[in-house]
């Protein structure tokens, strides 16, 4: 939850800002994916060692008393997730703006596979070697998942965001992360941040309340998350990516209309209702 706070900060203005393809050039809106997923790798690495730093501190608080001294190093193992986490966020807000929805698909098929190879090589009934296989195992298992899928996204990011600015970009424009791209990025972060601290704040606070109340509970809660995340959010996620970047190109049409100088633009209700009609243009670099 402490990740999704960072997740739902610069990564959801990505949409916004660099699905905008209508005034702002192909080159100008790598440069601020490139902006977005150097601080989002900078800030999973910086969260990565608080959590390995303060283990004991977030096990007290989200941990069942009988199983707490075990699960130390199950916290440990599972906190360079924020790290692989925040790229493959940042990878895949910034490809789907860029109409490139290949990359979000090569990180969930690397990691599918490696998790399938990992489990039979490693915790299966038949799995190589004579050790058993314990819950740190399957952390470790986790872990490599999460960073196979996250490094593979990346550096196909990268090779696919070169190969465009190459064929379509400008030659005499940057593409490389600077300061000024956080700021445009940060200023409409602003409000999904804040959104984003507060519902998981409460989100939080409703998790410490139910492990409080027993190991029973706490596996209860568990498996219910494990079902909502796995057959209702995922559908619902996808849908969500594919209107936002539908939301970001028409965005970015209405702003061209209304004018870019304009600081901060007013739509009235004819144009929430024309925008809904509006077509939108087949992206030229796809």
């Amino acid at each position: 939850m402490v990740a999704q706070v960072l997740n739902d900060g610069l990564p959801r203005t990505a949409w916004l800002i660099i699905g905008d393809r209508t005034t702002r050039t192909l080159s100008s809106r790598i440069g601020l994916s490139y902006t977005l997923l150097v601080f989002q790798t900078l800030m999973g690495f910086i969260m990565a060692v608080i959590f390995v730093a303060a283990a004991e501190s977030f096990a007290a608080s989200f941990v069942p008393p009988d199983v707490r001294q075990s699960s130390l190093n199950y916290v440990r193992i599972c906190a360079p997730v924020t790290l692989s986490s925040a790229i493959q966020v940042a990878v895949s807000s910034c490809t789907r703006a860029l109409d490139q929805p290949d990359v979000p698909l090569l990180i969930s098929s690397t990691g599918f596979i490696v998790n399938i190879v990992l489990d039979l090589l490693i915790i299966s009934k038949f799995h190589v070697g004579s050790f058993k296989p314990t819950i740190l195992t399957q952390a470790g298992i986790r872990l490599a998942c999460d960073m196979a899928s996250a490094f593979a996204g990346l550096f196909y990011f990268i090779y696919v965001a070169t190969k465009l600015h190459r064929r379509f970009g400008s030659p005499e424009e940057r593409v490389s992360p600077q300061i000024k791209a956080l700021g445009i990025l940060a200023r409409p972060a602003i409000y999904t941040f804040a959104e984003s601290v507060i519902r998981n704040s409460i989100y939080l606070w409703i998790v410490s309340r139910i492990i409080s109340l027993g190991q029973d509970y706490a596996t209860a809660w568990g498996v219910f998350n494990t079902i909502r995340w796995g057959l209702i959010m995922v559908p619902v996620q996808a849908l969500e990516a594919s209107t936002l970047t539908f939301v970001g190109h028409h965005w970015g049409q209405w702003r061209a209309q209304v004018g870019v100088t304009i600081r901060r633009p007013a739509a009235t209700w004819k144009d929430v209702k024309s925008s809904s009609s509006v077509q939108t243009r087949p992206c030229p670099h796809c």
